[in-house]
């Protein structure tokens, strides 16, 4: 790669979505390969933890906690579900909605994991600095409220100024 080229692919991106997307696949993949031992995805572990602290509870609970879509949330509990990592039961109170659970070796596999994942994460908060770190966590909190979606969608409601 030419020292052109370089810097023309070093450049940050002017669209906040996609810097912030760029960065996503960047510390997801890091945190795969601090992760890989255990045999968990960041993805993975991150779906755990949050079944973990909200259990027992339903895709459309799990998925808003998580910001993510409840169908792809579905298909991402599968493999957990066949590796006996989650249960997902009926509710006897509203049988249209599952129960989500851990299982005992969910709850094992999630506790391997705590050891990497605190390694993973005090490197991150090391390599970024602390406090540029804790105040990033702050801003990506803003972006995932629902006041910021509210704001956003606001702002797309107005149309748009002619250049």
């Amino acid at each position: 790669m030419t020292t052109k080229t370089a810097a023309k692919h070093s450049r940050g991106s002017q669209c906040g979505c996609t810097a912030l997307r760029k960065a996503t696949r960047r510390i997801s993949h890091l945190f795969d390969v601090a992760l890989a031992p255990t045999g968990l995805k960041i993805t993975q572990r991150a779906i755990l933890a949050e079944i973990g602290r909200q259990e027992p509870t339903n895709v459309g609970r799990l998925a808003a906690s998580l910001v993510m879509d409840s169908g792809a949330l579905a298909h991402t509990l599968k493999p957990l579900e066949r590796d006996g990592l989650v249960s997902l039961d009926i509710n006897p109170t509203d049988r249209r909605h599952r129960l989500i659970n851990l299982t005992e070796r969910g709850r094992e596999k999630l506790s391997e994991s705590d050891v990497l994942w605190t390694q993973a994460q005090s490197v991150f908060d090391a390599a970024l600095g602390n406090a540029e770190a804790q105040t990033l966590r702050a801003l990506l909190d803003s972006l995932t409220s629902d006041e910021f979606a509210v704001r956003f969608s606001q702002g797309m409601a107005r149309p748009a100024k002619a250049k």
